[in-house]
């Protein structure tokens, strides 16, 4: 009987500035699916999914973060141990796109 090896497990946070497109990136993910509505993120949402790869099964866990200033306290902790940070902008907001060194900044200080 071969060896059952431990699961492993990565952690992904989703950040950005409001409405630029977090959740429906991990929608299409998750489900293939993408929705024209905007409908907020408020605080932080999670979702899990398992990857069946060619030599291991990995679990990827994705949290998606809300942008709004209001929740920016919150955003430190779910970075501090994470595997990958993905920065989102909207590609059709220049200003989405100058805050992300400002989002690069916070992982960087959540280390």
């Amino acid at each position: 009987m071969a060896p059952v090896s431990a699961l492993a497990k990565y952690k992904l946070v989703f950040l950005g500035d409001q409405s630029v497109g977090k959740t429906s990136i991990i929608t299409r993910f998750m489900y293939d699916k993408f929705d024209n509505t905007y409908q907020a993120t408020i605080g932080i949402d999670f979702l899990s999914k398992t990857m069946y790869l060619e030599d291991r099964t990995v679990r990827l866990q994705l949290w998606d973060t809300a942008g709004q200033e209001r929740f920016r306290s919150l955003i430190p902790s779910y970075i501090r141990d994470s595997s990958v940070a993905v920065i989102v902008y909207d590609v059709a907001s220049r200003q989405s796109f100058l805050n992300t060194s400002k989002w690069i900044e916070e992982v960087r200080k959540s280390q």
